[in-house]
């Protein structure tokens, strides 16, 4: 006679209790781009905030790596329903960058080499929770990840994070990006499912 009922798997690890809902766990880092991977030498990349104003201000790949780096160790949730754990990222924090732009924009545009774009609100950008990154697991990003460079905001669905990340226009109205007009969410919290319009 069995002990358990049919169906009965026992306790989640600890990692799957991490997981939102309608994820898995994946050990392996999906690619998932729309178009050709865009190669940007460090030697031309320039990363610009321009203001709602339209005052723009802008670094090089040497003055970019000069700021503070920091090293976000977190979980990253795809639309697609995967989800990896513990992953490892080096970069600056978008509060460094912002501090030195004038502004009091409530949405941001992200903007990437490629002409991919996404939306977000100023508040999912500040506080610690988003960075520009450019080392996962030690290692400089590779393009297919969205290097040389790409943003990172974890707590949202990962196409949020934009990948070849060159510039961020800030804006006192909200003005949705390439997914969100193809009827991806306007926000993406994978805790809430918001995977698709009316999610």
């Amino acid at each position: 006679m069995s002990l358990f009922s049919r169906g009965f798997r026992g306790r989640r690890s600890a990692q799957e209790t991490r997981l939102p809902p309608g994820q898995y766990l994946t050990e392996d880092f999906p690619v998932l781009s729309a178009g050709p991977t865009p190669r940007v030498d460090t030697d031309t990349w320039v990363f610009t905030i321009t203001a709602e104003s339209g005052q723009a201000t802008s670094w090089t790949w040497p003055e970019f790596l000069a700021f503070e780096q920091e090293h976000p160790h977190t979980d990253i949730h795809c639309v697609t329903r995967w989800s990896k754990t513990g992953t490892h990222w080096t970069g600056v924090s978008l509060d460094t960058l912002l501090a030195a732009v004038d502004t009091a924009a409530d949405y941001a545009l992200v903007y990437s080499y490629g002409d991919y774009t996404t939306n977000l609100p100023m508040e999912d950008l500040t506080g610690g929770q988003a960075w520009i990154v450019h080392e996962y697991e030690d290692e400089p990003l590779p393009p297919e990840h969205g290097g040389p460079a790409r943003l990172l905001v974890p707590h949202l669905y990962f196409w949020k994070s934009a990948k070849w990340v060159r510039g961020i226009r800030l804006l006192d109205h909200n003005e949705p990006g390439f997914w969100e007009l193809a009827g991806y969410h306007d926000y993406g919290d994978p805790w809430r499912e918001q995977r698709y319009w009316g999610d």
